[in-house]
Order: structure tokens, then sequence, then C-alpha cells
């Protein structure tokens, strides 16, 4: 079922069905229920405005789908690593303007850049890595936090990673997001039998990481292998079409769906489209 992001507010999932809305890059905001979470929302040009350079131009292909400025009924916000598409400052700064109720959580890389755009400690929440976390028992919201190699695993001095995705659990349906990764042993582990996955697909080479400066994630053979491996209900590959110089062509994905694991189920989201995902 089809719908628009910017209204999810009026959304009307039920007991059995989770709302979600792709609003760029690798972000997603979710309903379940009454309650409403943000993952990696990129929602500003903030990397346009600070990060180009002579070897680099970075220029969004289309704009945020739903202002920060209007996110002041959020519950929870996820961010997966401190890189300025995943904890936006300009996006976090406005969100901490406004709601001074959601819970912003991450590891201790993330937790600092909250700080930084003025969210009171009391709304910030630093998990373990690998201890389920219960948010909200009345309406059974859980997560963990997982290890994330953005192309190696960099573990911190805090008994963390730097790098990190989350496996969330909304009633009955679990949905894992893996921020920015790439395949690693353990990981397969972490996530079987999730009722959908999240994972870039926007893969690395040599150029871009050692000329352009780009770390890279998951390729689609390792994130349909790593979804049909783990029997996961759906695959959702993401960070693929916010910018011409980290792109991939969509169609190169669905051929090796179709070719790899033809019985695997997937979903491509438009920006600003919102699901509704029932289990």
């Amino acid at each position: 079922m089809d719908k628009d992001v910017s209204g999810v507010r009026s959304w009307n999932p039920t007991v059995l069905t989770v709302g979600g809305g792709q609003i760029g890059q690798v972000g997603f905001i979710i309903k379940y229920q009454n309650t409403y979470t943000m993952i990696d929302g990129y929602l500003s040009d903030y990397v346009d405005k600070n990060c180009s350079s002579a070897l680099v131009r970075w220029e969004r292909l289309y704009p945020a789908p739903i202002q920060a400025e209007n996110l002041d009924f959020l519950d929870f916000i996820f961010c997966t690593h401190a890189h300025f598409d995943h904890a936006d400052p300009w996006t976090l700064r406005k969100i901490a303007e406004v709601n001074h109720k959601a819970i912003f959580i991450g590891p201790s890389s993330v937790c600092s850049v909250y700080s930084d755009c003025g969210v009171p400690a009391k709304q910030i929440l630093q998990p373990v890595i690998d201890s389920p976390t219960v948010l909200d028992p009345g309406h059974k919201i859980s997560f963990t936090m997982i290890p994330a190699a953005h192309e190696e695993l960099h573990p911190d001095q805090h008994g963390g990673f730097a790098e990190v995705g989350y496996r969330i659990s909304f009633g009955h349906a679990t949905i894992y997001h893996s921020g920015d990764c790439c395949p690693y042993d353990g990981l397969e582990s972490r996530i079987m039998n999730c009722d959908a996955l999240i994972l870039p697909v926007n893969g690395r080479d040599y150029y871009r990481r050692n000329v352009k400066d780009i770390i890279g994630c998951f390729d689609s053979t390792e994130a349909i292998t790593l979804a049909a491996d783990t029997h996961a209900g759906m695959l959702i590959p993401v960070h693929w079409d916010l910018y011409h110089v980290n792109e991939i062509n969509p169609g190169t994905f669905v051929d090796l769906a179709h070719r790899l694991h033809p019985e695997l189920p997937f979903h491509i989201f438009v920006p600003g489209e919102g699901y509704i995902l029932s289990v």
C-alpha cells in the first residue's frame, strides 16, 4: 500500500502492520501504532555546502520530502554513524529546537553530535553493543545495536563501534537497518529472520575510496545474498540515488535479484514514498 511520507501522521497501520516512509539516502520514518521513529534522517543540503571539493561535487538530486522543523511528533531518533548524510547537524539541530520529547539514540560518535546540536543529555541514549534494549514496553518496541563495517569495523575506546546498525522490533515486525555497512564475519547470525532488511547497495571501489575519499558499502550482489542467507522477508535497497558521485543503476540491482534469488521479495522506494509492511 503506497502512501506519501509527508502525511505520515495520518497513516493508520493496524496492530500487525508497520508504516515506513523513505526520506532520502538511507533515511526512513516508521510509524507503529501511535509511535514514530526516524532512522538516519538527512533532510538538508549540509553535505553539498560543506563537503564538495575540486575532485568531488556533491549536489542533491532531489529535495527532502519532509522538513525537519515539522518533526516535533517523533518519539525515537536513531543515527547509525557520524557521517553528515546520516547524522546531519542541520537536521538534528532543527528537530532539537521543536521536539523536546524524542529519545536520540546512537553510538558514542553520534551522541557527541547530538550534544553539539543542542539535544539535552536526558534525551540522549547510548546503548551497549549487542545488548537488547526496550524502548516502549507498552507498544513492544525494542532494538539491538549491531556493529557495522563501513568497509572495515572501527572499534571505539568505549567498547563500541564508530558505525552501527539497528535490529528494531515493532511488536511482531522486525526491521534491520544496517547504516553504511559491508559484509563481515558475525553479521549474519545477528540479523536472522528479519521481516525487512534496509541495506545500502552503492558498492565500493578503489577509485572512490582512494581518489574521492568515498567510503563504500554493500554492492547489490552482497546485499541480495545477505538477505537470502538470513531468510529476510523483504530487501529494501538504499543509498543509491541521492548523489551522482555515489549512485548505481537500479536496473542492475533488479537484474541481479532476479538472477541470484528470484524468490526474494524486494521493494525499491521512490523519494517520499510510504509503504505498509504487513507481517
